[in-house]
């Protein structure tokens, strides 16, 4: 998003420079043979207009129709604009080019108007435009003719053109913006599914065991004053039964499963695959060991987590290679934050999970620099799976 609007704004902006620049030059030619009080209030009132055109492209993040920014600053764009038109008309050199920074300035407020209000600014910019020359004539008696020099005739070519590479620009900027949200309602929402098929996997292990209890517990009450050896039986199923659901529980929170290295790596790419980020994932046969097989699940778990917290990847990458000696998990993205790689200071989530694969053996490596984050996590294991 930083980039794609740095690269939005830095082309408004040059293409305005241009303008402003092509105004200066031919603004100064005739004062390079007679200065006077109303070229030098030209001079002044043109480089204000020029420097608060460029200064408020930076509102323009708002995107169309975004809203104008305090009326200090509008003000500040127009007044100089206006100064310049209306000390052009007692200009006789190059009087038509004195219109433009009005006209350049309404197109910028146009931008951050409504579709409405941004066709009547640009009405009324246009027809002020054109009661430049009418305006001279009124005073002077005489009107002056399009301007014959190619410089002026490009010039005031391009500023007709600036409402359509104004609005076209900030067009594609929201066009950005959108998909950029699209990308985190997405991961939002595979975060909310996986919630949801934790819910579920939690439901029916405690669900079926909870009414198995709740009935023998019923059973056991009516048998007391009848058999009491079957309602002492009936207990101590209930006891077995409710020892078995918190095993089981805890086996779903720890991560415990014996597919839960392979559920962790296909969550991870689904996950990152709807958070925008083309994930590639490489597996060999998987680890024998159920505490290796927690151990990398619960890297998996974090590094994915990290992509997710601390990067805008568009390139993901999950390896799992087994060999004799172990397995090296490796996880790798681009799109690193700046906060990210100024902050290289390790946190809870890796330093438990270093912590973790050290008392196994292993060790866990991270590699960060300004476009890619990678993280090794290399277990020992005792023989693969098929």
């Amino acid at each position: 998003m930083h980039t794609t609007w740095t690269y939005t704004l830095g082309c408004m902006v040059f293409i305005l420079v241009v303008l402003d620049y092509m105004l200066v030059v031919l603004a100064l030619d005739p004062a390079s043979a007679r200065f006077d009080a109303v070229t030098g209030l030209l001079l002044i009132g043109l480089v204000c207009a020029v420097a608060t055109q460029i200064r408020y492209c930076w509102f323009l993040r708002a995107g169309l129709s975004g809203g104008l920014p305090r009326t200090a600053w509008t003000m500040a764009l127009i007044i100089p604009a206006v100064a310049v038109w209306v000390v052009g008309l007692f200009s006789g050199a190059h009087a038509l080019m004195w219109s433009l920074p009005l006209w350049l300035a309404a197109c910028l407020i146009a931008c951050l108007l409504p579709h409405r209000q941004r066709l009547a600014v640009l009405a009324l910019a246009l027809a002020l435009t054109l009661l430049h020359p009418v305006a001279y004539l009124v005073l002077h008696d005489q009107s002056y003719a399009f301007p014959e020099e190619p410089g002026l005739r490009m010039l005031i070519s391009y500023a007709a053109m600036m409402p359509l590479v104004l609005l076209s620009s900030l067009w594609w900027w929201r066009i950005v913006v959108e998909l950029d949200r699209h990308r985190l309602m997405a991961g939002e929402l595979a975060v909310a599914q996986e919630r949801l098929r934790f819910a579920a996997d939690l439901h029916d292990i405690q669900g079926h065991h909870l009414q198995v209890i709740a009935l023998k517990s019923a059973l056991a009450e009516r048998l007391l004053t009848i058999d009491v050896e079957a309602a002492r039986s009936h207990i101590h199923d209930s006891r077995l039964i409710a020892k078995q659901a918190l095993e089981e529980t805890r086996s779903l929170v720890s991560g415990y499963r014996g597919t839960v290295l392979e559920n962790e790596l296909e969550n991870a790419r689904e996950v990152l695959s709807a958070a925008g980020a083309r994930c590639e994932l490489t597996v060999d046969p998987l680890p024998e060991n159920p505490d290796v097989h927690k151990a990398l699940a619960m890297a998996v778990r974090e590094a994915t987590t990290n992509i997710l917290r601390h990067s805008n990847a568009t390139l993901a990458s999950i390896t799992l290679a087994a060999s004799a000696d172990g397995c090296r998990l490796t996880v790798s993205n681009n799109g690193v934050t700046r906060e990210a790689v100024g902050n290289q200071t390790p946190g809870n989530g890796l330093a438990g999970l270093r912590e973790r694969i050290a008392a196994l053996g292993g060790c866990l490596e991270t590699t960060i620099d300004t476009e890619f984050f990678e993280l090794q996590a290399s277990v020992p294991s005792i023989g693969t799976a098929s």
